[in-house]
């Protein structure tokens, strides 16, 4: 038998006494404690607009030691902190409680990395506040709901050690025990096997202690547990510094849990403005931060002092927007864990012409935006040094193990500076000298002789440099933006770094070609490079370029194995592409107007490009007869391709083609295609059209009006629209029918040349269902009464040469007797053939007599083979007694739900009393019928009336 119970808590008294050291031999209160709130002060909401950078923090394993020795802060420190946090001074509000001033103040902005490894608390608090926390600390009890008996329990606080365990299984609880997971803390499920159906707590399947009922006692139920301390210190660690700070007002449990050194290991004062007093108290508070940011706060100098003087363990230091004397940068070597130092926006030194930075552990130091005249940097384990954007004149480097140094719009740095201090670093990996001006080739032919292992290097905006006879050999990216001085003499330098991958070469205005075979290059951008007019590019793994905005490119040959995806738009001189890329998926070549019809062979099978499956010629004006033989091709677009008059597509796997904006072809040939729809109706001039589409559901060809020769192959084609195709005729509608036998949409509006022959054939198509024969010239339907047995709609708009009996067959011999929707608008049938038409065709559901100028009322009343009862049956509200509907003779109920009378202008009277059983009708539209008097109807679902500009009067 298997017992499901979930854990779940709730709050006990904050302040109950202490339990017995054996608090198993204490039985528990029954169900759930009444929770009761202790307030320190007036707690207010703390403000949440606390601008400070918050970072998130690494939360690992809590201490082994079970329950963990929480502190309080001190009350003058919390005060100083909100102080500081919300830009108040804590002196002027000294009159008012501190839970008062507590509950005003905003956040801190103290952050620190989380570290739970296992070392204990600091032993900074005092004896008498541990006291008081561990006091304070009252452990919460678990309340344990069984999905057995449909109780909840109450479990008790165990001492640290102790374990209760359920008879027969093998769950313990131990305080000792580490944090447990996160499933373990919030939802935890245990599963029981027993034998019997007793006790699920008992392994023997009795009732010990149970009820009469076979309930098990409350008591019997209880699980001895103590997880507070852990579950807290596991739920502040998800919080950040500002939630933190409002979580230390809540009561002191919970002060002591978040001012936690774990939480602090991170000192933020970030643009704050704190006192040197505050920032020691801080230091003091907290000795073992490892990281301190005071950037813009005032008198850094002082504060940094402090920092370097009372934290021990510092690891990285960030300051900024002030003065630094020189004391600071010689207490340096007193930090000895110290390994990042950012010093951004400063003032260096006391008027002296060096500053000296000398720290044995330093890994990583970043002096940024700063002004001093000389700096003289020896650290031993330096990894990255970065000095942009420094006016200093001169920087003496030594650091033998340095692997980045980056030392962009160091204006003031000449060139023999930079070459010794570059030079000086044997083992330098990345250099990044943009915006030096004064760098020159002479330079960084040093550079490569001293540095072999220089792999990345950015000479962006150093217009004196044209790598000439400078060979970078294990170079891997090479960025060279706006390079006055690269050429195409420069490419044969270039050719040299073999390992080369990345290569950026925007604005270099001189550059007229390229020609490289790099075997490892992978990234290339050529940008608004206004000479360069041809790229030859012979790069095997070569998976991305970048070309935009080269007006006077023209030719284009790339060989890869691994370019994807190209894309060369808005070249409008390019005439000539040859690509040898066997991956490539994706080509757009956009607005490239003066690509020729040879692009084409580029793009088929045996053109270099195998597996291409897009290709966008959108734009491409200079096309005017577009062949594709492709096997791998899925989507072609030609949008706006005006000057196409030919287009021939073989390609068994195609799925999409665009053609919006093609209004000159002539000559369509889509043999064979995947498509599943079509749309040709934007080719007006379209003659000739072959299809053969085997998945093919939807063709438009809608406006092609002099379509003449139509070959369509579609034998899953279900809907045709052949809308104004003219020129269209009888055998090329048969050959239609017979290869696309599904069709059961077929428009024929405005086809003139459809006769009896073409409408013959319609009897292949066994699913047709609508058919439009609107604005042709029949006078005989009794085809499309023989062919079309299953239609549903029939739409005969203005076919005036219609005859009052070409209907005869609806209403007489019963024709198509599946129809349910008629449409005669704009028609020129008498009123008679109308009257039979309504009276006798009791299953049409929707019909359109709109602009029937012949048919000048609609008395039901009076026509037809049925008589009708007389008006009089009315009461004299106008509506029908209910017993009077159903008096009238026994006829069938008409199915008619919508009725359009649009535009008649002959129309004086409308009359559908309740013998004519329109129940269904729910619309009648009567609008712009100028004639209309009167209108009386007596249809009881009637939903919408219109009578718009209809002058009716009762």
């Amino acid at each position: 038998m298997k017992i499901w119970c979930c854990l779940c808590f709730t709050d006990d008294d904050e302040e109950e006494e202490q339990r017995p050291e054996n608090s198993n031999s204490n039985k528990m209160k029954e169900g759930i404690s009444a929770i009761e709130h202790e307030s320190e002060g007036n707690i207010g909401n703390v403000s949440g607009d606390v601008a400070m950078q918050l970072g998130r923090r690494n939360a690992s394993t809590s201490n082994n030691t079970g329950i963990l020795p929480f502190e309080i802060m001190p009350q003058a420190i919390l005060d100083d902190v909100y102080s500081t946090m919300s830009g108040e001074n804590t002196n002027d509000d000294a009159s008012v409680p501190s839970a008062r001033r507590h509950a005003s103040r905003r956040g801190p902005v103290i952050r620190g990395t989380r570290r739970f490894d296992g070392e204990s608390s600091g032993g900074s608090c005092s004896a008498g506040s541990k006291a008081l926390a561990v006091e304070d600390s009252q452990h919460k009890r678990a309340k344990v709901y069984s999905a057995s008996t449909g109780h909840y329990v109450t479990t008790g606080s165990s001492d640290a050690g102790a374990s209760s365990s359920l008879a027969g299984g093998d769950y313990n609880v131990s305080q000792g025990s580490s944090v447990p997971g996160t499933g373990e803390i919030f939802c935890n499920y245990f599963t029981w096997n027993s034998g019997g159906d007793g006790n699920p707590f008992d392994a023997s399947g009795g009732n010990d202690g149970g009820d009469d009922n076979g309930t098990p006692k409350t008591e019997d139920l209880e699980i001895r547990m103590d997880l507070t301390d852990d579950l807290l210190h596991m739920v502040f660690s998800f919080l950040d510094y500002v939630d933190l700070c409002r979580a230390a007002i809540v009561c002191r449990q919970w002060r002591a849990a978040s001012a936690h050194e774990d939480f602090w290991r991170c000192l933020n004062f970030e643009n704050r403005k704190i006192s040197v007093e505050q920032f020691e108290d801080v230091c003091q508070r907290y000795p073992n931060a490892t990281e301190v940011n005071i950037y813009g706060a005032p008198a850094i100098h002082l504060l940094v002092m402090k920092a370097v003087s009372l934290l021990r363990n510092l690891e990285a230091l960030t300051l900024g927007r002030g003065q630094l004397g020189d004391a600071f940068f010689h207490a340096l070597a007193d930090c000895s864990m110290l390994k990042s130092l950012n010093v951004n926006d400063a003032t260096l030194g006391n008027g002296v012409q060096e500053i000296p930075i000398n720290h044995d552990q330093l890994r990583r130091l970043e002096i940024t935006k700063c002004r001093v005249m000389r700096v003289s940097i020896r650290c031993p384990q330096l990894e990255h040094l970065s000095l942009k954007r420094s006016n200093m004149a001169q920087a003496v480097l030594n650091c033998p193990l340095l692997h980045l140094l980056d030392i962009a719009s160091c204006h003031k740095l000449s060139d023999a500076a930079i070459r010794l201090a570059a030079t000086s670093c044997p083992q330098l990996e990345s250099l990044d000298m943009s915006n030096c001006s004064c760098v020159s080739d002479e330079s960084l032919r040093e550079i490569a002789l001293s540095c072999a292992n220089l792999r990345i290097l950015n000479s962006s905006y150093c217009p004196n440099i044209s790598l000439e006879s400078v060979r970078l050999p294990m170079l891997t990216v090479l960025q060279l933006h706006s390079c006055e001085g690269i050429t195409s003499a420069s490419m044969a330098a270039i050719s040299h770094s073999y390992m080369l991958e990345v290569l950026e070469l925007d604005n270099c205005n001189l550059l007229t070609s390229v020609s490289l075979e790099l075997p490892r290059l992978q990234n290339i951008r050529l940008v608004h490079c206004r000479k360069f007019a041809d790229l030859n590019l012979r790069a095997m793994m070569l998976s991305s370029i970048m070309v935009s905005n080269c007006a006077a490119l023209h030719r284009i040959n790339i060989t890869s194995n691994s370019l994807q995806k190209l894309s060369l738009q808005k070249q409008e001189n390019l005439t000539s592409l040859a690509l040898q890329c066997q991956c490539l998926q994706e080509v757009d070549l956009t607005d490239c107007e003066s690509l020729t019809n040879s692009v084409c062979e580029v793009f088929s099978d045996g053109g270099g490009c195998p597996m291409l499956k897009s290709l966008v010629l959108d734009n491409c004006e200079g096309l005017t007869v577009v062949r594709f033989c492709s096997t791998s091709l899925v989507s072609l677009s030609l949008v706006g391709c005006r000057a196409i008059t030919a287009l021939e597509l073989k390609c068994p796997i195609l799925e999409k083609v665009c053609l919006d904006g093609c209004d000159h072809i002539e000559s369509a040939s889509f043999v064979p295609v995947a498509l599943q729809s079509l749309n040709l109706g934007i080719c007006p001039k379209l003659s000739t059209l072959g299809i053969e589409a085997l998945h093919m559901v939807v063709l438009e060809l809608k406006g092609c009006g002099v379509l003449s020769d139509a070959y369509i192959n579609c034998p899953l084609l279900t809907s045709l629209d052949a809308s104004f195709c003219s020129q269209l005729k009888d055998d090329c509608l048969s050959a239609t029918t017979t290869s696309c036998p599904l069709i059961e949409s077929l428009i024929l509006m405005s086809c003139q040349s459809i006769g009896p022959d073409g409408l013959y054939s319609l009897r292949s198509l066994q699913n047709l269902t609508m058919l439009d024969l609107s604005y042709t010239f029949l006078t005989n339907l009794e085809p499309v009464f023989e062919s079309c047995l299953q239609l549903k709609v029939l739409k005969l708009q203005a076919c005036k040469y219609l005859t009052n009996t070409s209907l005869e067959s609806l209403y007489k011999k019963g024709s198509l007797p599946a129809l349910q929707e008629l449409d005669l608008s704009y028609g020129t049938l008498c009123q008679s053939a109308i009257e039979e038409l309504l009276a006798y065709c009791t299953h049409l559901t929707h019909v359109s007599l709109n602009g029937c100028g012949n048919m000048h009322d609609l008395n039901w009343g009076a026509s037809g083979c049925q008589p009708f009862e007389s008006p009089s049956v009315y009461n004299s509200c106008g509506i029908f007694p209910h017993e009077n509907i159903h008096e009238s003779i026994d006829q069938p109920n008409r199915l008619l739900q919508n009725l359009n009378c649009v535009g008649c202008p002959n129309i004086r009277k409308v009359f559908i009393p309740p013998q004519a059983r329109c129940f269904h009708l729910s619309s009648l539209n009567l609008s712009l019928s100028a004639n209309l008097k009167e209108v009386d109807v007596a249809c009881f679902n009637l939903c919408f009336l219109n009578l718009r500009y209809a002058h009716c009067f009762s």
